[in-house]
């Protein structure tokens, strides 16, 4: 008798594993929270570095959640891709609520700048995780200030994060380039210096079709603030 597991069975115990390790970050994050809550950089000289760890563990749990996002793609029963409507002040309530702790513990301030009643079909988990890893990615490089603004331009939902730091490389907007196209045109993300973060934002716009138009992602400098632009326009 064969008792090699086949792709199915392998993928399945992957995906288990990660969601296991996730779950065992996300207890580690919440805990951190609830200690930065609770201190001050003036109470605990140890704040700074618990902050940190905090950005740590939340990027660890980020990349756990993209590699079971993707997972998403095989079509699997047990993590389906799932667009249903969903009012845009929910989705930014969800990105402030996870983001809060880690931005109050950089002292970076948070503008926001979206019609809450507005509503979109959209994979709600994918989305929230994307713009989730942007912020995170704008918290590390900001000055002070991280903006994160909706709105509908043209038939699409543009969503946009944006930050006032030095803006990102000319490497990293070359592959935001690739990224919007249909294919990676042979560029591996996983090996690019964009990393697995790039890769995952730019499948999930791509999931997102509507009436023969499927979802972008695009980088640049400018904006509001003058530095990185993270833009998601989904159809």
């Amino acid at each position: 008798m064969d008792d090699t597991p086949n792709a199915h069975e392998l993928f399945l115990f992957l995906a288990s594993t990660a969601h296991d390790m996730k779950n065992s970050i996300s207890v580690l994050s919440g805990t951190l929270e609830r200690l930065l809550v609770d201190a001050s950089p003036r109470t605990e000289s140890a704040y700074p570095q618990m902050a940190h760890m905090l950005y740590q563990t939340k990027r660890l749990n980020d990349n756990l959640m993209q590699l079971l996002a993707l997972y998403k793609q095989v079509g699997t029963p047990a993590y389906p891709f799932d667009v249903q409507p969903l009012a845009l002040g929910h989705l930014v309530d969800q990105v402030v609520s996870i983001e809060r702790v880690l931005l109050q513990s950089r002292g970076i301030q948070l503008e926001l700048d979206c019609d809450p009643q507005l509503i979109w079909h959209l994979d709600e988990d994918l989305v929230v995780g994307v713009l989730s890893h942007a912020v995170n990615n704008a918290i590390h490089y900001t000055c002070d200030r991280v903006r994160l603004a909706i709105r509908e331009q043209d038939g699409w939902l543009e969503l946009r994060v944006e930050d006032n730091g030095p803006g990102y490389p000319p490497a990293l907007l070359k592959a935001g380039e690739i990224a919007t196209r249909e294919t990676a045109g042979g560029v591996n993300f996983l090996t690019n210096s964009a990393g697995l973060g790039l890769y995952f934002s730019s499948e999930v716009a791509k999931m997102h079709r509507h009436r023969g138009r499927h979802g972008t992602l695009r980088l640049e400098n400018g904006g509001r603030y003058g530095g990185g632009c993270f833009i998601l326009r989904l159809p």
